[in-house]
């Protein structure tokens, strides 16, 4: 199901070789991209307006940024993703009809403060740090590539197919939407 990367490493076998991140290092605002590994999110995210996730001192997160305007960011709620839904019609999420629903909604599913905690987990034998989103099945894990950037593999519940995705630190402020 994973794509094959260059010297015949998959993406999850990059992450794997990854060492551990601590929680304190990703405070701060990250611009996320997707790779693409056969995940049915695979480009979703992009087509949507993803920028990134957004983490906090006191452990606490926004793991869904999206653009709103040139310079705005808005904090959607993960809760109202309908995960089945999503991952059964996943062409849709790549279609112009989903990336322009999704503008016009876009207001309507934002946070009301933070939708996800951080904590350190362990995952496929090693003790990282990990984005538990509070209302929906899924995790985040990540682990460091350099400073400024890192890899991550989303987790949902009783799925296992992963999506695989990198960030990297963002200095320059952007203003959010509330």
């Amino acid at each position: 199901m994973e794509e094959h990367g260059k010297n015949g490493h998959t993406a999850l076998d990059q992450f794997r070789a990854l060492p551990a991140v601590e929680p304190a290092e990703l405070v701060g605002l990250w611009q996320g991209r997707g790779i693409v590994t056969g995940h049915p999110f695979d480009g979703v995210l992009e087509n949507l307006g993803w920028f990134g996730k957004r983490f906090m001192a006191d452990l606490k997160a926004d793991p869904l940024l999206f653009r709103s305007g040139e310079r705005r960011l808005t904090a959607v709620d993960p809760v109202y993703v309908p995960l089945k839904l999503a991952l059964r019609f996943h062409r849709f999420g790549r279609t112009n009809a989903a990336s322009n629903l999704f503008s016009y909604l876009q207001r309507r599913l934002g946070a009301r403060g933070p939708a996800a905690t951080v904590r350190l987990l362990p995952f496929e034998g090693a003790t990282s740090t990990a984005m538990v989103y509070d209302r929906q099945p899924i995790t985040d894990h990540f682990r460091r590539i350099d400073q400024d950037r890192l890899m991550g593999v989303m987790v949902i519940k009783d799925d296992p197919r992963r999506y695989v995705f990198t960030l990297e630190r963002v200095a320059e402020p952007v203003r959010m939407r509330t």
